[in-house]
């Protein structure tokens, strides 16, 4: 059985920006309190709460081409 959050990398677009964790569309979304992942300064962000990475690129399943 997986875990909620379990996924390690996550990549995300500008347009899903401003970005928190847990995602609604996560399996069982409100595991633990929301928090944005910064991603202004840096391409690449991980969640305090459960470690998830989520990485700004260009365009989903091109984690090379980052922002």
């Amino acid at each position: 059985m997986q875990q909620p959050n379990a996924q390690s990398l996550v990549e995300v677009t500008r347009d899903e920006l401003p970005l928190h964790c847990p995602t609604p569309d996560s399996s069982l979304w409100n595991s633990h309190p929301r928090v944005f992942i910064p991603l202004d300064d840096s391409p690449e962000a991980t969640c305090s709460y459960c470690g998830t990475v989520y990485r700004l690129v260009e365009a989903k399943g091109q984690s090379s081409s980052k922002v």
